[in-house]
């Protein structure tokens, strides 16, 4: 049953420009072809990252007009580092990226209603606590697999090469610890053990200490098929939308090497900055001290393509 679980939850942008985060957000971008003539703005065009001059409905964005947007979405699954790798772009003064939009699955019932709230963020009128007063020059959300992307790949694909949307692969190298990590969640939305409150991510190492006590025991019997399939569908998620503008990085590769975050701010077309995250990580042990039955999943994964997982931290 766990098994299947970790299984459903699977379907689960550059522009280098004088950024000025001292302008605060007023309450009309002008598009490239109603600027006013009159005003020049100063910044190395990069014709290799498309860029956009949205005009929000809902406020007047005229003092950041010489600031150009690019749109970008995080295609991740579950349990992949996610949500602290948003916390961390986030953290920049001129990113917005505002979470699981379509966790609702009332939001993702046709494309239409999913281009809709698209066009939306795009245009820079969705609201969050993400949203930033100062300049805006990155805009996106978290889409994941499980969240009707696949079941619209062909439509998402086509709005995304429409409206230069950059993709933002964030995937896990260990698809075991994913695993254990999933099967953790899992556990504590039923047994909410920190104080009869369920949470994915936790901002203290108290609370990280609580759930990473639970180890669950971890069904061998199929778990090389489900680490194949979960492998699978990462690959084929990235041929689907590799004739976008991309970039593929991987959770493990962001936490050991710092210059990975410089990286995508650079990809994202924003001035790269240190950035921070509150959240902390739940599981710092070796996976021999996370896994209930390990020597049962040790045997099983040995000699196997996923041996390598049994080592990793």
């Amino acid at each position: 049953m766990l098994l299947l679980l970790g299984l459903s939850g699977t379907y689960i942008f550059f522009f280098n420009v004088d950024q000025r985060t001292s302008n605060k957000r007023s309450t009309k971008v002008f598009s490239s072809e109603s600027r006013p003539t009159s005003v020049r703005c100063h910044h190395k065009n990069d014709h290799s990252i498309p860029v956009h001059y949205p005009q929000p409905s809902s406020y007047d964005r005229t003092e950041c007009f010489c600031t150009p947007v690019h749109n970008f979405v995080i295609v991740s699954m579950q349990r992949c580092g996610s949500g602290w790798f948003e916390a961390l772009l986030n953290s920049h003064p001129n990113v917005s990226s505002h979470g699981e939009v379509f966790l609702d699955e009332t939001k993702r019932d046709n494309f239409g209603s999913i281009k809709k709230i698209l066009d939306t963020i795009y245009n820079l009128d969705w609201k969050s606590s993400a949203s930033k007063n100062d300049c805006t020059s990155a805009v996106g959300f978290k889409w994941m697999l499980n969240q009707g992307l696949m079941e619209y790949n062909k439509e998402a694909l086509a709005y995304f090469q429409k409206e230069g949307v950059s993709v933002v692969f964030l995937f896990r190298h260990n698809l075991l610890r994913r695993y254990v990590s999933i099967l953790a969640n899992q556990f504590d939305k039923e047994a909410k053990p920190l104080n009869g409150t369920h949470k994915s991510h936790v901002h203290s190492r108290f609370e990280a200490q609580v759930l990473a006590a639970f180890k669950p025991e971890v069904n061998v019997t199929h778990l090389p098929l489900y680490l194949r399939r979960i492998k699978e569908i990462s690959h084929d998620t990235i041929a689907s939308f590799k004739s976008v503008r991309h970039k593929i990085v991987y959770y493990e590769d962001i936490v050991k090497y710092p210059g990975q975050v410089l990286k995508i701010q650079e990809f994202l077309g924003v001035i790269p900055r240190k950035l921070t995250s509150l959240h902390v990580k739940i599981h710092t042990q070796p996976l021999s001290k996370q896994i209930q039955n390990w020597l049962e999943v040790y045997e099983r994964l040995k000699g196997t393509e996923f041996e390598e997982f049994l080592g990793v931290k």
